[in-house]
């Protein structure tokens, strides 16, 4: 029984580490605490990360109905969709509160780690990623990324800011062919921690190798930096994506869903 109770200190202790790691890499625009919820609030740009209430400690359950309803009101105000983002760092009590009023379950992502050391970097094909590395134009990344991704160009101001709000040193990359970008990744060190976000491969060039192509050469370049381990997450009904990062070598850390009101 000491040995299992071990083991979830010890996980969580992980998820802690790399839920904080998670926060400084994508960054919200307005980040408020109500005890240890975290409220993340972002005007430009509509991502759930960066739009949600992301409970803390799973010891914080006081006052649970007051303090939803405040979280209410804030989003309200703020002209944002009121979401719960629900990782293990949850407290039961408000699990239960969320499953007693009705509230959905949706969008459920697993976060993944890796010991850098351990994995192959080697194993992509030279054609599609042939010395790929940073690039120094945020700009000419911000345009490739809404292209990509897809995104309208009024979201082009909204990843501006979080791209200048992020502190630890980051790396931009960029595959190109001819002066069409279909590859993006970004690539956060934050001191022995390796964060890989927003990568994308457009939608006429999957299944090419590219996606393990762009996001080898980002962990290449964090490894080379002096980063030990590597995380990243994907939805979990993205097949290819999960594919990709098993046989990459990484594994399954915990996940999380998003828990949203009854319409």
């Amino acid at each position: 029984m000491a040995t299992i109770e071990a083991e979830n200190l010890t996980q969580l202790a992980v998820v802690r580490r790399l839920e904080a790691a998670g926060f400084r890499a994508w960054p919200a625009s307005q980040t408020e605490f109500d005890g240890t919820w975290a409220v993340r609030l972002t005007a430009g740009f509509p991502a759930k990360r960066l739009n949600s209430v992301n409970p803390l400690d799973r010891s914080d359950h006081l006052d649970i109905p007051a303090r939803v309803e405040r979280a209410a009101a804030r989003f309200k105000s703020f002209g944002r969709p009121f979401l719960f983002r629900q990782s293990p760092l949850a407290p039961p009590q408000l699990v239960q509160h969320l499953d007693d009023l009705g509230w959905s379950s949706f969008g459920e992502s697993i976060v993944f780690s890796a010991d850098l050391a351990g994995l192959d970097l080697t194993d992509c094909d030279p054609d599609v990623v042939s010395e790929l590395t940073p690039i120094g134009d945020v700009h000419r990344y911000i345009e490739a990324s809404l292209v990509v991704h897809e995104r309208p160009a009024e979201l082009r101001e909204g990843l501006t800011e979080i791209l200048e709000l992020i502190r630890p040193p980051s790396a931009l990359f960029l595959l190109e062919e001819g002066a069409r970008p279909v590859a993006v990744a970004l690539a956060i060190r934050d001191n022995d921690l390796a964060g890989v976000l927003d990568v994308a491969v457009s939608a006429d060039r999957r299944q090419r190798g590219i996606g393990r192509g762009i996001v080898t050469a980002a962990l290449r370049h964090t490894r080379a930096m002096g980063a030990r381990t590597a995380w990243l997450q994907v939805e979990a009904d993205n097949a290819a994506g999960l594919a990709m990062y098993r046989k990459l070598g990484f594994v399954e850390a915990y996940r999380y869903v998003y828990r949203a009101p009854p319409a």
